[in-house]
């Protein structure tokens, strides 16, 4: 295979794992209450669900290694507990929701069937492609990720040149902000630290390929994945914005994206997107208990066992949570990625900065100083707002829940500058 085809099959096998439930439900319903403001949310949303993203990506091209590794330079300690409370997420609530929603778009509006069944079956044929993981690659790349592309672009360009101009008016009081707390529930950082390490595993790679030619490999398939990611996400937004006004108020996420296929391709468009909308979640679902299955493994000395047993775990808990609506997982999901998700950006964004610039003091600081000033932020879904107040006022963006960002770069700047001038001495 040339390098050629074996990046596009990679980037494709990456966009796949990325594009599950969250991606496909998410923008046109942003788009939906963005309406005028499409653009500003679109933006807001590219920082966190492509961006960021990437970054990820970029970092495990430069790591080649496991999740482990992003958060080790903070300490042993701390990339365990991050390790485990990441696959912990990871399989208690996006695995389980590509279920829920394959329920509410590909099963439930053509068969009698119970949300049970759905996710037990699902889950069913996840186990046999995780235990089978030196296929999935291929399989995904080659074969599904081209179909769901091509369906979406349809709906997206057919709704482009078949709809006139955008009538609604937006929501939202900040676009923008909107449209970066959004790009949170896609679970891609998150994902790109947990299904990169899949990617570096699954590769195979020639005994003589050396350290640069697979993270030049990983890095343009990661380009790939995320040019995807852009042209996809932009276009569902607009194209929501656009049919905005079809919908009703109370229209729930996968109600507005399987409305909008009906706009653009009719009754058999949609039954067809609905088969496409189980092959995305599915193959996210696939990555995600790979990913987690691979990290136990490795925790217990390589044990094949280890990672069966994690492969099984995360089944069952996603034929259990699976069965849940939509709405109530992205619901619950919220306190624990306001939590996590400053975290991982943090750390991805370091892992990717030069060595120069991100040493183990700097990690320590700056991973200290975002866990502290986000906490103001996982707890405003917990407890009473109000008694946050005063915490609130003190840290700048905290009332837009991005508390975390302005002391994180801070504590980056100065750390970095007493490293200066120390060396200077």
């Amino acid at each position: 295979m040339n390098k050629t085809k074996e990046t596009l099959i990679t980037g494709f096998a990456l966009f796949s794992m990325f594009f599950g439930a969250g991606n496909l439900i998410l923008p046109p319903f942003l788009g939906k209450n963005a309406a005028d403001s499409w653009l500003w949310v679109t933006i807001g949303f590219f920082i966190t669900a492509v961006f960021i993203p990437i970054l990820g990506i970029l970092a495990h091209a430069r790591l080649q290694g496991t999740m482990y590794d992003f958060g080790k330079k903070v300490s042993p300690t701390f990339s365990l507990i991050y390790c485990l409370i990441v696959y912990a997420i990871s399989i208690a609530l996006p695995a389980p929701r590509t279920a829920s929603v394959t329920h509410e778009m590909a099963i439930q509006p053509y068969f009698e069937i119970s949300s049970l069944l759905t996710s037990t079956i699902y889950f069913g044929l996840v186990f046999l492609f995780v235990m089978n993981r030196s296929k999935v690659l291929n399989l995904i790349g080659r074969f599904l990720t081209p179909l769901i592309i091509v369906i979406l672009l349809s709906v997206i360009f057919i709704g482009i040149f078949s709809s006139g101009e955008i009538t609604g008016i937006t929501t939202f009081k900040t676009p923008f902000i909107d449209g970066v707390l959004e790009g949170y529930q896609t679970f891609d950082a998150i994902g790109a630290v947990v299904v990169g390490g899949v990617l570096v595993i699954s590769m195979s790679f020639k005994k003589d390929t050396s350290f640069e030619e697979k993270k030049e490999l990983i890095g343009k398939s990661g380009m790939i994945a995320g040019l995807g990611l852009l042209v996809i996400y932009a276009g569902l937004i607009y194209n929501g914005a656009l049919f905005g006004t079809v919908f009703s108020e109370k229209a729930t996420r996968t109600e507005v994206l399987s409305g909008l296929s009906t706009q653009t391709l009719g009754n058999i468009g949609t039954a067809f997107l609905s088969v496409l909308v189980a092959l995305a979640c599915f193959t996210t679902a696939v990555g995600i208990i790979t990913g987690t299955s691979d990290y136990f493994k490795g925790l217990f000395k390589n044990s094949q066992n280890a990672y069966t047993v994690t492969a099984i775990i995360g089944c069952v808990l996603g034929v259990v949570v699976g069965q849940s609506d939509v709405h109530d997982i992205i619901n619950v999901a919220l306190p624990a990625l306001m939590f996590i998700y400053p975290i991982t950006i943090i750390l991805i964004i370091l892992n990717v900065l030069s060595e120069k610039w991100s040493t183990e003091l700097v990690f320590k600081w700056v991973v200290a100083i975002t866990f502290i000033s986000s906490i103001p932020d996982f707890l405003g879904f917990i407890v009473n707002k109000e008694s946050l107040i005063g915490i609130k006022k003190i840290i700048p963006f905290a009332d837009y829940h991005l508390g975390w960002v302005l002391p994180s770069v801070f504590t980056f700047l100065v750390v970095n500058v007493l490293l200066i001038v120390r060396k200077q001495k």
